[in-house]
């Protein structure tokens, strides 16, 4: 046991003392974008510079990955003077635009300093033209003002040779990506321009709400709302930050809950992302391994064998890192008692189990619009990815190893049919997707003192014993 414990904690303090020196790199080269950004605001005064930054480099510290790092650009607008319309195609039934994820940008009070980045839209519910906040137009004077910045820093001697490449600018891209060298490292900044405007704060419609949160984080995280570009015409909200922000308030509970996600994060990057085998995973290694299978579970999955088995293949969406942190909030949510989170490995199951639900079942909900499933279109993959992480959930001290070049471990094993059918349940019964549950699942229930919980998993077994169709 304290062996195993060792190696869980010797592959976190290598991923952790990387993090120094990484961000020493992204340090510099924010510096380096700083500078750049007040000579674009030196030359236009809507474009403004916030030096609040926290959020971006507490979110390169979490990825093990060299991912590019979104960057927002605030403008100077009158939130008041904007309004908000449904993004529409002919024929297509009208929905509230509160309901929508594109919109257009009404710029309803005349003389506000935007004329430059308006245009005329044809907007169904008003029957004609509406002048309009172009993210188009926006981004050219953002994208000229960049390169123009570029030459002058350049010519005082503010950048040095290859400090910086504009050569990823695209003329219809969403965003202005920039290469900016911090010292031997380049890293990509995705640099997109927002608006701001207050709004009500987020109220979730479930039972949870902001249970495992810290008090009023949620509130917080969603006082404001972000709209980005999504096409020449239209805005679309954007969450990078209310998320990024919940992330913040779960690093300040106790319990190695970031520390799970780095971990995670680093299997992607170095064994999640190549080419891999199959494997497979049985109850008895979604839990602890000094934990027993209870009997009465045992019973079910009996009765459930073969039941749910689709012969459809699961596709292997990329892990990209806002899916891993999608997954650490779901966790915190649906597993909110500190017991839950005392040491790194029973953490790092919490986070499995309900990252294998996703996968098995092709959905990952987002956190703060559950109808929205981040899986979807992720490509007709073979499912490598879900067998990579059913690998590990089986042994994972084949992985807690850090080789360099050629991805290792493309062993398989035949997959267990009955941990795959709890896995496999319908997404549509939300009593799959409660803490009694993902308890079942890691055997909770010898663990935990919580009685409303105990009872909670009881009834639970009970609900699928007589629901799932008894197979011979």
């Amino acid at each position: 046991m304290e062996a195993n414990t060792s190696l869980w904690h010797s592959y976190l303090g290598v991923i952790v003392s990387r993090e120094r020196q990484r961000m020493e790199h992204f340090q510099r080269a924010e510096d380096i974008l700083l500078t750049l950004l007040e000579s674009v605001h030196a030359r236009e005064p809507r474009f403004l510079v916030d030096y609040a930054r926290n959020l971006e480099a507490f979110e390169f510290t979490l990825c093990a990955s060299e991912d590019a790092v979104t960057l927002e650009i605030p403008l100077r607008i009158d939130s008041d003077a904007l309004r908000v319309l449904a993004c529409q195609t002919r024929g297509s039934p009208a929905r509230h635009p509160s309901e929508l994820n594109t919109c257009y940008l009404e710029v309803c009070s005349p003389g506000t300093d935007l004329e430059d980045w308006t245009g005329v839209v044809d907007v169904m519910e008003h029957g004609g033209g509406v002048r309009c906040l172009l993210p188009a137009k926006i981004l050219q004077h953002l994208k000229e003002l960049l390169v123009s910045a570029i030459v002058h820093c350049q010519r005082l001697f503010l950048l040095q040779p290859g400090d910086i490449s504009a050569e990823n600018l695209q003329e219809d891209a969403m965003e202005l990506s920039l290469l900016i060298r911090g010292s031997w490292k380049t890293i990509r900044f995705d640099i997109v321009p927002v608006v701001r405007r207050q709004q009500e704060p987020l109220q979730l419609q479930r039972q949870q709400r902001d249970k495992g949160f810290p008090e009023g984080s949620l509130r917080k995280a969603t006082e404001e709302a972000h709209f980005v570009p999504a096409s020449p015409h239209c805005w679309r909200s954007s969450t990078h930050l209310p998320i990024l922000k919940l992330l913040r308030g779960v690093d300040s509970l106790q319990g190695p809950r970031l520390d799970s996600l780095r971990l995670l994060d680093q299997l992607r990057d170095q064994d999640w992302g190549g080419q891999g085998g199959k494997g497979s995973l049985t109850f008895n290694h979604l839990k602890p391994p000094w934990i027993q299978p209870h009997k009465l579970l045992h019973g079910v999955l009996q009765d459930m064998k073969g039941s749910f088995l689709g012969s459809g293949l699961v596709p292997d969406p990329v892990l990209f890192s806002p899916s891993s942190q999608m997954v650490l909030l779901w966790s915190t949510e649906l597993f909110p008692s500190p017991e839950d989170w005392q040491d790194l490995e029973g953490s790092v199951y919490r986070l499995l189990v309900i990252l294998l639900r996703c996968l098995a079942t092709q959905h990952l909900p987002h956190f703060l619009n559950p109808e929205e499933n981040l899986f979807q279109g992720a490509g007709p993959d073979l499912p490598s990815l879900y067998h990579k992480v059913e690998s590990f959930a089986w042994d994972p001290q084949r992985f807690l190893h850090f080789h360099f070049g050629l991805h290792g471990f493309s062993s398989s094993w035949q997959a267990d049919t009955e941990t795959r059918a709890l896995l496999q349940l319908p997404t549509k019964d939300a009593s799959y997707w409660d803490t009694a549950y993902f308890d079942m699942l890691l055997s909770q229930v010898f663990r935990i003192q919580d009685s409303a919980r105990l009872s909670a998993v009881s009834q639970l077994l009970s609900k699928i014993r007589q629901e799932i169709p008894q197979q011979s």
